[in-house]
């Protein structure tokens, strides 16, 4: 038996018990329409709980107790009365009807659930086909057209040239490294396979270590201020996963504005650390939506897959902490990560 039909039997069995006790001491007071109409709803609650057939069970037991319990003579399964066998049969088709027509409701509910999850997925298939094509080819055009360069007998170039073309096929080769890790650590959310290994980590020893993997480290470093105290509480976290929500981060504020602030504080047990930039940053009613999967909102940079903040997310969950957005004062996004002390 599957489960939604043992549910039904149950919610059936539990209903009909139930009924009788209710209406079997007030038999007196009430009409056998009355107490048919009541035995009704047994036969509803079976049907939406385990569909047609421990509904169709449930209407037989009904008629079963109905008869027992409510038509002359009481206690025995025969009728006196060719007015109350008609009742019961009627009864009994009603029932069925009742229960046809709920199972019916049903199916078309589940149908539409299905529809509506099937719509977001090929949603998301849409988006990610469309951010694959776009964020892939970007990187794949930039290495196709400096590796060609390169090879050709016909060009010749200075020292110069070929390095800064050799550090195209490097920065795109990064590009696409990202957006695969990010696609990969976005899969591993989804199947729930993330694990987390949380031990006493130093937020400063992070915030350099990511500060000082950005790319154009030297550029960076003239543009984010790292202001993490070197005695701040340690914090109870996994190494690589906040190295990765930390660099995220970083990358999408340096995406929008020219300069980002790193800080760090504790609050009480917990520890902080926020990423704060003075750009455009993003509207109230818009900031539950940044943490969605390709979502590139147009002020916050155009460039990867819309994936950080949701890969953010799900690896500072998954270490016991959350991740706030926030008004800069004076404009602009402060995005605070919050995880327990060691």
């Amino acid at each position: 038996m599957s489960s939604g039909r043992a549910r039904g039997t149950v919610v059936a069995a539990a209903g009909l018990a139930a009924a009788t006790a209710v209406l079997e001491p007030l038999r007196g007071h009430l009409s056998l329409a009355s107490v048919t109409l009541l035995y009704l709803v047994p036969v509803a609650a079976a049907a939406a709980a385990g569909g047609l057939w421990p509904a169709l069970g449930a209407a037989v037991a009904a008629d079963l107790l109905l008869n027992f319990f409510f038509v002359p003579p009481l206690h025995t399964l025969s009728v006196a009365s060719f007015d109350n066998a008609i009742a019961l049969v009627v009864y009994v088709l009603v029932a069925a009807a009742v229960a046809v027509a709920m199972d019916v409701v049903e199916r078309q509910r589940a149908a539409v659930g299905r529809a509506r999850e099937l719509a977001g997925v090929d949603r998301l298939r849409t988006a990610l086909l469309d951010a694959v094509s776009h964020d892939l080819r970007t990187p794949l055009a930039g290495i196709k057209a400096a590796a060609s360069s390169l090879r050709s007998p016909d060009l010749r170039f200075s020292d110069n040239d070929r390095a800064e073309l050799l550090a195209t096929v490097e920065h795109a080769t990064d590009r696409m490294t990202a957006l695969v890790e990010n696609l990969l650590s976005l899969s591993r959310l989804r199947a729930g396979v993330l694990s987390a290994h949380p031990e006493p980590t130093a937020l400063d020893a992070v915030a350099a270590e990511v500060v000082l993997h950005l790319p154009d480290p030297e550029h960076a470093r003239d543009r984010v201020a790292l202001e993490v105290p070197d005695d701040l509480p340690l914090a109870r976290a996994d190494p690589g996963l906040l190295t990765t929500v930390l660099a995220n981060l970083v990358a999408n504020s340096l995406a929008a504005a020219p300069r980002v602030h790193i800080t760090g504080a504790a609050h009480g047990s917990r520890v902080r650390l926020a990423v704060a930039d003075n750009g455009p940053g993003v509207p109230a009613a818009q900031r539950a939506a940044l943490f969605e999967p390709f979502q590139r909102l147009g002020d916050r940079g155009g460039a990867g897959l819309g994936l950080g903040l949701a890969i953010v997310r799900g690896f500072t969950e998954a270490m016991g902490g959350t991740v706030t957005p926030s008004e800069t004062p004076g404009g602009g996004l402060t995005m605070t990560v919050e995880l327990p002390g060691a």
